[in-house]
C-alpha cells in the first residue's frame, strides 16, 4: 500500500500546472483500479475548480441541472470534517432517487468514499472515490486504502493552492524534534497509543505535540497536518 502512495506522491510532484493535476487523477484510478475519481475546490468567492474522471456528458448535465443543490455526497460532507460513506447518507428523497438512478446511468458506480476538506479563506473542497462493486468488495478496499484516500485527498488540495499561488499559501515555523516524530508515526500508521509508547511520552504529551504541530501548519485536523507536513517535506516516511 505504501509504495502506491509513494508512486501517487511522486507523480504529483511533476505536476506544474491545474491541468497537470488531470494526468495525476487518471494516474491515482490507474493505481488503486477504481472506476473514479474527483477532486472538486469552491472558493469563498464562489469560483470553482475541478479534476475528475466522470464523462464530459455527465458532467455537463450536473452542472446544468445544478444537482449540487441536492447530491446527498456534497451536502452530507458540507455537514461532516469526516469522511464520508455514500451508502451512510440519506437517499430517501424522491429527488435523490432520481438523481442516483441518472448517475448510475451515466456510468457513476454504485460504491463511493468521499473527504471533506477546509482549506483557507473559506475554500471548500471534496476529494472522491468511485467504484461499480458489490458491497464485500468496497468494504475490503475502503479497509485498505481508507486512510491513503484521506492523505491523497489533503496532497491533492496543498498542490493545487501551491499551484494557483506559486507558493505555499503562507510560511511554515519549522517542526519541533517532537512534534515531527509525533506525526512522522502517525504518517507510518501507528494509532496514537502506539506513538506515544514509542515516544515514551503519554498521549495527553502526545496530542499537545500533534496540537502545537497542527497550528504551526494551518491545518483543520490531524490527517491534514500529516499530509501537508509531508508535502513541504517536514517529515520523511
Amino acid at each position: 500500500m505504501q509504495n502506491k502512495l509513494e508512486a501517487f506522491i511522486d507523480q504529483l510532484q511533476q505536476a506544474k500546472t491545474l491541468d497537470d493535476l488531470q494526468n495525476v487523477i487518471l494516474g491515482i484510478r490507474d493505481l488503486y483500479d477504481v472506476e473514479h475519481l474527483v477532486y472538486h475546490s469552491v472558493k469563498s468567492t464562489g469560483e470553482q475548480y475541478g479534476v475528475l474522471t466522470y464523462t464530459d456528458e455527465w458532467t455537463q448535465h450536473y452542472v446544468e441541472q445544478n444537482y449540487e443543490r441536492i447530491d446527498p455526497v456534497v451536502l452530507g460532507c458540507f455537514q461532516s470534517f469526516q469522511p464520508v460513506t455514500w451508502k451512510e447518507l440519506d437517499w430517501s428523497s424522491k429527488g435523490s432517487r432520481r438523481f442516483l438512478g441518472e448517475a448510475l446511468d451515466n456510468g457513476v458506480g454504485n460504491q463511493g468514499l468521499s473527504v471533506p476538506i477546509r482549506g483557507p479563506a473559506g475554500q471548500f473542497a471534496l476529494f472522491t472515490v468511485n467504484d461499480n462493486c458489490k458491497d464485500g468488495c468496497w468494504a475490503k478496499f475502503t479497509a485498505e486504502h481508507h486512510r491513503q484516500m484521506i492523505l491523497i485527498a489533503h496532497y491533492l488540495n496543498n498542490k493545487a493552492l501551491e499551484i494557483e499561488h506559486g507558493k505555499l499559501m503562507s510560511p511554515v515555523k519549522a517542526l519541533s524534534p517532537r512534534e515531527s516524530d509525533s506525526l512522522t508515526l502517525l504518517a507510518m500508521g501507528y494509532s496514537r497509543a502506539h506513538a506515544a509508547d514509542t515516544l515514551k511520552i503519554s498521549e495527553h504529551t502526545l496530542r499537545v505535540y500533534i496540537e502545537a504541530a497542527r497550528f504551526k501548519l494551518g491545518s483543520a485536523n490531524t490527517t491534514h497536518a500529516v499530509a501537508a507536513a509531508l508535502s513541504r517535506g517536514l517529515i520523511v516516511v
